[in-house]
């Protein structure tokens, strides 16, 4: 297990907050709907908007997909 963590960023580890795994989760699925041309011709039908629009639609979800990362116990000691 501790291979396929080194090896993969995505798989998390121990120290892995539910934040950072889920951020992992919505960045690999848009990145799929990105790299797959039928599944976002498939959205873009179900939108009503060019393939286009929908990737780069995509793209601006994979910047933050879960917000802004939560403070930790170090950020709360202001």
């Amino acid at each position: 297990m501790e291979h396929l963590q080194t090896k993969y960023h995505g798989t998390g580890g121990a120290d892995t907050t539910k934040w950072e795994w889920a951020t992992n989760i919505h960045r690999d699925t848009m990145a799929s709907h990105v790299g797959h041309y039928t599944r976002l011709a498939y959205f873009a039908l179900c939108e009503n908007e060019p393939v286009a629009r929908v990737r780069f639609n995509c793209l601006q979800a994979m910047i933050q997909p879960c917000g802004k990362p939560p403070k930790g116990a170090d950020d709360m000691e202001d």
